[in-house]
């Protein structure tokens, strides 16, 4: 295969394997560290700065995910071999497949029960590649149209809310307010990511898609990616700036230089403000072209995480369940009815570990999916 393709191809799955090690760096939070909870948006006069950034690391995630899932949809379309072919089917059954996930092997390695179903990034994920279904055939313009304006425009329909039980509370649940979805004696189900900028996301990283053609010529591509990226940089900074538009907290000075960095990056993920998706998407961009020119032993970490993502998601998930019971059955609850480590960089060190641990499982997954090419297995 021709050096450059490789890269470009390369350079995904790296992006994709970093953005899994920082979110399993957020799970381990959320799993030994949930006593020291952070709010959307969190309160920088409260949150230790290296609690915070930690959180913020993890704001990458799900936007580089849903836009590279765009991205990939693409490519699936408009194979190296020159036939198209519709990705309409192929992002019907992945999504459902997703949502589906999401309800079942996901919601009980987070619960170990289905008492509360939580329908999270999975969740977005599956229902913005249907949205992306419906809309892939728009006109090249009308797809870039339609995703700005969802990323730019949905922050104007804060002001719009529901109470429930009135007509369009459940809509709005589940396309831009984080509330209950369903409450019963049971079972609640509580939508976390409020999909409609997502659908923005995706739907930019669809027409982003030509830019990964196999005929596309490498510096053109990087040169669009850094245009992008700076020019995304540079709106954050005014919008921000002058608290102008595009994220509900505004930023203040605060007593220190570093509470007034987190005030400025305090940005609400739930659902995700304008401002939120220009520091992560424009990041991406930057990382995007400079991976194409990484060529080391880390990089070929990342491509192994990156090359399995939903494996090592459900993987990963189990293990952090299986070592939080073991955890409370030999030292029990420490931290009122849960167990918690008594710093942030305990955290860190768990994650390191874990992510040691769990690189040989996920490598042999990876050499056994690309070696065996077997339908079901382009789902992990």
């Amino acid at each position: 295969m021709d050096k450059a393709i490789t890269q470009r191809i390369q350079s995904i799955d790296m992006l994709r394997g970093l953005v899994i090690l920082i979110m399993l760096l957020d799970h381990v939070r959320e799993r030994f560290f949930l006593h020291m909870q952070v709010s959307d948006p969190m309160d920088v006069t409260t949150t230790d700065p290296a609690l915070f950034f930690s959180r913020f690391a993890a704001h990458f995630c799900a936007p580089i995910f849903v836009f590279l899932t765009g991205l990939s949809a693409w490519l699936y379309a408009h194979p190296a071999n020159g036939i198209p072919r519709s990705a309409s089917r192929f992002l019907v059954k992945r999504g459902l497949f997703l949502i589906a996930l999401e309800f079942t092997l996901i919601t009980f390695s987070w619960m170990g029960s289905y008492h509360t179903v939580w329908l999270q990034v999975i969740w977005v994920i599956g229902l913005s590649m249907l949205a992306l279904a419906a809309l892939l055939h728009l006109p090249r313009r009308w797809q870039l149209l339609v995703g700005l304006l969802l990323v730019f425009g949905h922050n104007a329909l804060t002001p719009i809310n529901f109470m429930p039980g009135e007509w369009g509370y459940s809509l709005w649940t589940i396309l831009h307010d984080r509330n209950i979805l369903l409450q019963t004696d049971s079972l609640t189900i509580k939508i976390s990511y409020p999909a409609l900028p997502w659908f923005g996301v995706i739907l930019l990283g669809y027409y982003a898609g030509p830019l990964y053609a196999a005929k596309q010529a490498p510096q053109l591509r990087k040169r669009i990616l850094l245009v992008c990226g700076s020019t995304s940089l540079l709106l954050l900074l005014l919008l921000r700036g002058f608290n102008i538009y595009g994220e509900t907290l505004p930023w203040q000075l605060q007593d220190t230089l570093v509470q007034s960095v987190m005030s400025f990056l305090n940005f609400t993920k739930y659902p995700p403000s304008l401002h939120f998706l220009l520091i992560t998407l424009s990041d991406m961009c930057f990382l995007l072209c400079w991976m194409e020119r990484w060529q080391n032993a880390f990089s070929r970490i990342l491509l192994i995480f990156g090359s399995v993502p939903m494996f090592f998601y459900i993987l990963h998930l189990y293990a952090l369940l299986l070592l939080y019971s073991i955890a409370i059955r030999l030292f029990g609850a420490n931290q009122g009815a849960l167990y918690g480590v008594a710093n942030i960089s305990s955290i860190w060190l768990i994650s390191l570990l874990l992510a040691a641990l769990l690189y040989w499982p996920t490598r042999w997954f990876s050499r056994y999916k690309h070696s065996q090419k077997k339908p079901w297995l382009s789902y992990l």
